[in-house]
């Protein structure tokens, strides 16, 4: 029997608040009510809920009933939104941040320079490591110029679907089955390393909401407390030879590891390596330059970074 308040929208929000504040209740009714049932906050003050089939209160119904059990909204309605586009999420993957997405952003800016119109520059050779749904690498295919992007990762679910995402965007990417932690012996390969590795400790689990704790897959989130740096460090070692000349590594990384994270990477020998505030103003981003670095690139780069 369908509940008889399913068709109310302050009911549907209200219904959320025991597990997020009133803006954010609001916002996920209306993402999920245009994304399900194509209403727009027009339709939904003008009763528009009330014009529902059966058929359709009942998937709300189920719908909210997923909403209200925490799981993220993402879930829910099968995609997230990053850089401008769509992105087919599910339970097993981890749903794209905000945050990641300044990650391409900083990539882009670095890396788009003007070129000569009679002689196009050779494609980047660029590597992003545990790519998830996808969403930095096929960002990184379309909105750089002349890359050419593979991606890595140890679930083979999360290659299927990043695969079909790059697809939906007529992207260009290389998708591999690789472990991180078990690279291969590469040598001067890849101009770009990029990963946003897990990189939550384990005892920071209890200040994480519930909805990201209960349903987004941990073996993607969490490092033991012992080694926070475990896949940094892999990658970055990894970097130290697949690295091309002038080749520069960019992670996303956890705030609280930033002076960790430099002195790691300084101590292996890489170059100019700067960390890098988020929107939010939290030391998020790292970038340093390979080995093989030109002196012309080390001599522009800022003396306080």
């Amino acid at each position: 029997m369908i509940k008889e308040d399913i068709s109310n929208y302050q009911w549907l929000w209200q219904s959320l608040t025991p597990t997020y504040d009133e803006g954010e209740a609001k916002s996920i009714v209306r993402l999920l009510l245009d994304k399900a049932f194509g209403l727009t906050l027009t339709d939904i003050y003008a009763d528009g809920l009330k014009q529902l089939s059966k058929e359709q209160l009942q998937q709300l119904e189920g719908l909210m009933e997923r909403l209200q059990k925490g799981e993220p909204i993402q879930y829910v309605i099968g995609e997230a939104d990053f850089c401008g586009r769509a992105f087919t999420v599910q339970p097993g993957v981890l749903i794209p941040r905000p945050e990641t997405e300044r990650l391409c952003q900083y990539i882009a800016a670095d890396n788009n320079h003007p070129y000569c119109a009679f002689k196009a520059p050779p494609p980047l050779q660029v590597l992003d490591v545990g790519t998830g749904s996808g969403c930095i690498a096929i960002t990184l295919a379309l909105d750089l110029f002349r890359a050419e992007v593979t991606a890595w990762d140890v679930s083979p679910d999360a290659l299927i679907l990043a695969r079909d995402n790059a697809r939906s965007w007529e992207a260009r990417v290389n998708f591999e089955y690789q472990d991180a932690l078990q690279a291969p012996n590469d040598e001067d390969r890849w101009d770009i390393i990029v990963s946003n590795p897990p990189y939550v400790t384990d005892n920071e689990k209890s200040t994480m909401h519930s909805n990201v704790l209960d349903h987004e897959p941990h073996v993607a989130l969490f490092v033991p407390d012992d080694d926070p740096l475990l896949f940094y460090r892999a990658i970055a070692k990894y970097g130290l030879s697949a690295l091309k000349k002038d080749g520069a590594i960019y992670f996303e990384i956890n705030p609280r590891l930033a002076e960790e994270m430099k002195s790691m990477l300084q101590d292996m020998g890489y170059k100019w390596v700067t960390i890098t505030n988020d929107q939010f103003g939290k030391p998020r981003y790292c970038k340093a330059f390979g080995l093989h670095t030109s002196a012309f690139y080390t001599d522009l780069q800022p003396t306080n970074s």
